[in-house]
């Protein structure tokens, strides 16, 4: 089985792009936000009587879910983009 040549490093597209920083940001921001607990270890303001400790955990959970279908989106759009530019690359027409 012939083994496609190597593409030029000059050609290859950089691996980190903003997208991906994005991307980045989405997935790690929830684990900061939850990591820090000096952040949120107290009880006040209280929203409903509930104290900030609680509601604060509460509310990472969508926006947690936000930022991963946000990532996932991102992802796949990057995805897209790359096998267009594959193709283009290697002179077929994108799908």
């Amino acid at each position: 089985m012939p083994k496609e040549p190597e593409e030029p490093e000059a050609s290859r597209e950089p691996v980190v792009t903003p997208v991906r920083v994005v991307i980045g940001l989405c997935l790690v921001a929830p684990f900061v936000a939850m990591l820090w607990v000096g952040s949120f270890a107290k009880t006040d303001p209280a929203f409903i009587g509930i104290p900030f400790f609680y509601w604060y955990q509460m509310a990472w959970v969508p926006i947690s879910s936000a930022l991963t279908v946000t990532a996932y989106k991102l992802w796949q759009r990057d995805q897209r983009g790359r096998a267009a530019a594959h193709v283009t690359a290697k002179g077929g027409e994108p799908r």
